[in-house]
């Protein structure tokens, strides 16, 4: 079945272009030129993947995937023309799991689409070794196969960024990991070396989910290198 994705802009040519570029690659695209529309829509049916436009009339695009991600995962990108670190850092915080930058070009926005849902299956499917057996750390379990995260037995929520990068550190637990490598095979951007502040971003919301739900886990900072993920220390 094709992917459905809603795109929610105030700008009628960037809705319009944005739908025949997606359309083109196969994808089934609605479009909304306003928050109260969009949110209408994800009340009758929640699809594949959402494309918010950060400014627009009734919820703001920010505002909306907060909301969504206090009950999916489903993969969120935020379009926007602010491009300074904290608008990034905001809507990474928030639960989104790309932020693109008006103005920018179809094709990147395509590619963009593509890594996100090629992810997502690469994560669903049965290529990965032990899928039925989870991935531990402290008190942290990932389940590969059903795509869920538990901390003391429950529910962790995480985005579908989160979740990627959490199981790739976790397949290399106690292994320091380079952001060029994360860069490649988690956020499947390779070349873009300014996006690895989005890594940062992530890191950074991960850490503070740990902490509140009182995870024995530790994502270290390997300074001019990477991240490992380790089992917190006795007094951590």
């Amino acid at each position: 079945m094709p992917k459905r994705i809603y795109v929610a802009d105030d700008e009628k040519n960037i809705r319009s272009l944005m739908k025949i570029f997606l359309e083109n690659e196969g994808y089934l695209v609605e479009t909304f030129s306003d928050g109260y529309s969009i949110m209408e829509a994800l009340r009758r049916q929640m699809p594949d993947m959402l494309i918010l436009d950060v400014m627009m009339p009734g919820e703001d695009g920010l505002s909306i995937c907060a909301e969504i991600r206090k009950s999916s995962s489903v993969p969120i990108i935020i379009v926007s023309a602010k491009d300074s670190p904290m608008d990034r850092v905001v809507g990474i915080t928030l639960g989104s799991d790309d932020y693109v930058t008006k103005p920018f070009l179809p094709l990147e926005l395509t590619a963009r689409v593509k890594a996100l849902f090629r992810r997502a299956e690469l994560a669903g499917g049965d290529n990965r070794q032990a899928d039925r057996v989870p991935y531990e750390c402290g008190n942290l379990r990932l389940y590969a196969q059903e795509r869920k995260v538990t901390v003391h037995e429950d529910a962790f929520s995480v985005t579908p960024m989160e979740f990627e990068f959490l199981l790739y550190l976790l397949e290399r637990k106690e292994t320091a990991v380079s952001k060029q490598e994360l860069q490649t095979q988690v956020w499947g951007n390779e070349g873009r070396g300014e996006d690895t502040r989005m890594q940062d971003d992530l890191v950074k919301r991960l850490r503070k989910k740990l902490r509140q739900q009182d995870a024995s886990v530790s994502v270290e900072t390997i300074w001019g290198y990477g991240y490992r993920i380790t089992e917190k220390r006795s007094g951590e």
